[in-house]
């Protein structure tokens, strides 16, 4: 399998999306998850600006920090990804009422 090739592929189709659709970059939610993980990942090599958002509601303290320690990792590695977190947990409690 020609993975690598696969993965320029994407990478660049990305790069070509945002260009074409006149953005600058990428909004990602992290969830702590393999999806979330791959997706970032690949638009954080396109070298276009990626924000990582962090957004729990009641989620458990593994997934958490499993997100928080995805993001690091990204900016450690690119310098085009930053972050914010967003704990949505009150906003869905207050919707439940």
């Amino acid at each position: 399998m020609q993975t690598e090739k696969i993965v320029n592929y994407i990478i660049q189709w990305l790069k070509d999306y945002a260009i074409n659709a006149k953005v600058n970059g990428f909004v990602v939610g992290i969830s702590g998850g393999i999806d979330s993980a791959v997706t970032s990942t690949l638009c954080a090599r396109t070298g276009l600006d990626v924000l990582c958002i962090e957004m729990p509601i009641h989620q458990a303290a593994s997934h958490v920090s499993r997100a928080q320690e995805h993001i690091e990792q990204l900016k450690n590695r690119y310098n085009n990804v930053r972050d914010v977190r967003t704990n949505l947990t009150p906003v869905f409690e207050e919707f439940k009422t």
